[in-house]
């Protein structure tokens, strides 16, 4: 018989790995709240144009690492590699642009990307994007870095680097761009031929590049900080001085400008040392050409996505683990016993709130006693026919008329 694993790339959620990942999501849905960012849910797959026109032809994502496959009507469709470009979407499909403003969204959903598979790298992977649409105010800039600064801090995550830089807009860009590609015509030679090709798509993503020594070459660049309109360096300044306010800590980075095309004035990026060479656990920044680039009118919007898989192995570094729930309530019954006198105590428990189970593998008392424990029971009900006996850890033993149990266990 052939032997079927989950393919390369993916990853099972196990339920003794299910405790981290429902503190995560639980958490990001409370905080995302407490900011007052509603949930929306977006399609697993979108036009492959969306993608195309948002994310830019020339982005790693569109040329290397999207999954896109026609339908049986021929239209070009790809599964969801990010979440900005179809929250924009919908945000203009569904009116939110003609609710009050900004629009505060976020969702917690799977992406796809097509990437060599690593440590805290897989190409089906979990992610929490939070999206403002529909203010410059740089104060909202400050409050989506610092929504994840709090969720960090919810969870115990410490060992972390916030980097920003700001990238200018449509303003100041060109004459930038212009001088950077001057430099790079002088230092050809120092260049590898990543660099090369993302300079052929958009000049400023040869700061995206792999190699060391590259990267090491590339200090002495031009800078898009030395470049900045009036306009945008206020902004930034802005920025930097609600984060002061806000007491986040940061480090200005001059060559960070994340990859893809729809990013504009502030770029941002948190980096753990426990992913890898301290690889990035959340980044963002500002899209203020988005919306209108997918047919709407210009609209700024500012948002982030965050990795959950990502966000655990921090959380793993620092030793940081949930408890599993437990259950509330084991009720052992020797062999032949009646299970139908049981079965209605177990779904009253469970209907008022009460998590109870049995035994259905024919155990043992004593291997019925085992599994309540490995099921985390905080009370183990001995059934001896009209009465039973309630167990707690660190109590007596109770005797309990056991037409009285539910009212006793429920309470």
């Amino acid at each position: 018989m052939s032997k079927f694993e989950a393919p390369r790339g993916t990853h099972d959620i196990l339920p003794r790995d299910q405790p981290n990942w429902q503190r995560v999501a639980e958490e990001m849905k409370r905080v995302c709240a407490l900011y007052g960012y509603r949930r929306i849910q977006t399609p697993g797959f979108e036009e492959t144009e969306l993608f195309a026109r948002t994310s830019g032809k020339g982005s790693d994502i569109v040329q290397k690492e999207m999954y896109t496959f026609p339908d049986r009507g021929g239209r070009q469709l790809t599964l969801r590699p990010e979440a900005t470009a179809p929250i924009c979407r919908a945000y203009l499909e569904h009116g939110l642009h003609r609710e009050p403003q900004p629009q505060k969204l976020y969702t917690i959903a799977p992406m796809y990307r097509y990437d060599r598979p690593q440590r805290a790298r897989f190409r089906e992977h979990y992610q929490l994007s939070v999206e403002a649409i529909g203010s410059d105010d740089p104060a909202l800039d400050a409050e989506v870095i610092q929504l994840y600064v709090e969720l960090l801090r919810r969870l115990g995550v410490t060992n972390y680097e916030l980097q920003l830089n700001s990238i200018g807009d449509a303003n100041c860009r060109p004459a930038y761009v212009e001088r950077l590609n001057a430099w790079l015509d002088e230092h050809d030679a120092e260049l590898d031929a990543e660099a090369r090709a993302k300079r052929e798509t958009t000049p400023l993503r040869v700061f995206d590049v792999k190699d060391p020594s590259v990267r090491e070459a590339l200090q002495a660049a031009p800078k898009i900080g030395e470049s900045l309109c009036e306009d945008c360096a206020r902004h930034f300044a802005a920025v930097l001085a609600y984060l002061d306010d806000y007491g986040v800590g940061y480090t200005l980075e001059p060559t960070l400008v994340r990859g893809l095309d729809y990013y504009t004035r502030t770029t941002f990026e948190f980096k753990d040392e426990a992913i890898g060479a301290k690889d990035t656990i959340c980044g963002g920044g500002r899209y203020d050409g988005l919306i209108e680039e997918i047919g709407g009118s210009p609209t700024p919007g500012i948002g982030f996505g965050a990795g959950i898989e990502r966000l655990l192995i921090s959380m793993e570094a620092g030793g940081i683990e949930a408890s599993p729930a437990g259950m509330d309530v084991f009720i052992v019954i020797g062999r032949g016993g009646p299970t139908e006198r049981l079965l209605p105590i177990v779904a009253e428990l469970r209907r008022l709130g009460v998590s109870a189970d049995i035994d259905y593998a024919d155990r043992s008392i004593k291997g019925q006693l085992t599994y309540a424990q490995r099921l985390g029971a905080r009370a183990i009900v001995m059934y001896e026919g009209e009465e039973s006996v309630i167990r707690r850890p660190g109590a007596d033993d109770e005797s309990v008329p056991t037409d009285e149990l539910v009212a006793r266990l429920s309470r």
